[in-house]
C-alpha cells in the first residue's frame, strides 16, 4: 500500500486542524493504521493509532484527549483531527500502516509499521 499525507500547515496555538492520508491499493481495510511525528532534532514519535474497523483506537499522553483518529476505509483515507493545537505540536507529521500489528488496535512502536507516508509539516506559532 502506498500512503500520501496531507493537510499540514501554519496554525496558531489553539487551532485545530484535520490531517488527512490516501491509501492507494485494495487491501487498505486489511492494515492497522497510525500517525507519527517528528519535531526537529527528536526521535519520532508515536501519535495515534486505530484498528482495521476504526472501532479501537489508542493514542500518546502527549495528545490524548486533544487529537482524533479515524479512518473510512469506503475512500481509503485515514484522518487526524488535531484540536487545542500547541507550540511543541510543531512537527513534521507522518500515516503509516502496519500488515501484522501486535494489538487490535495496532501499535505504538515505529519498528512495527511496515508502510510510510511522505510527511506533512504542522506548524503551531503561540
Amino acid at each position: 500500500v502506498q500512503l500520501q499525507a496531507y493537510g499540514g500547515g501554519l496554525v496558531q496555538a489553539g487551532d485545530s486542524l484535520r490531517l488527512s492520508c490516501a491509501a492507494s491499493g485494495r487491501h487498505f481495510r486489511t492494515y492497522t493504521v497510525g500517525w507519527f511525528r517528528q519535531a526537529p532534532g527528536k526521535e519520532r514519535e508515536f501519535v495515534a493509532a486505530t484498528s482495521r474497523s476504526g472501532g479501537s483506537t489508542y493514542y500518546g499522553d502527549s495528545v490524548k484527549g486533544r487529537f482524533t483518529i479515524s479512518r473510512d476505509n469506503a475512500k481509503n483515507t485515514m484522518y487526524l483531527q488535531m484540536d487545542n493545537l500547541k507550540p511543541e505540536d510543531t512537527a513534521v507529521y507522518y500515516c503509516a500502516a502496519d500488515a501484522v500489528p501486535p494489538y487490535a488496535w495496532g501499535s505504538a512502536h515505529v519498528r512495527n509499521y511496515d508502510y510510510w507516508g511522505q510527511g506533512t509539516l504542522v506548524t503551531v506559532s503561540s
